[in-house]
């Protein structure tokens, strides 16, 4: 079951991989739709804070999994 365990944790690892790549992407995409219109600023982030917040509960998630499988 070691090996069961060790896959669990690298899935766990890609979720958070995964992740950080997609709050960097919105991040990005945020502040170049800032510079290029400030006068939505705080439409663009709103949206940006919510679309971050549903990746990281779905990482949060990928890695609560993650942690349950290698523990069995």
């Amino acid at each position: 079951m070691a090996v069961f365990g060790s896959v669990a944790a690298i899935g766990a690892g890609l979720a958070v991989l995964g992740a950080g790549m997609g709050i960097g992407r919105i991040g990005g995409s945020a502040v170049e739709g800032i510079a290029r219109n400030p006068e939505a600023s705080g439409k663009i982030q709103t949206a940006m804070i919510i679309a971050a917040a549903l990746i990281e509960g779905v990482a949060l998630f990928g890695v609560v999994v993650g942690m349950l499988g290698a523990s069995e």
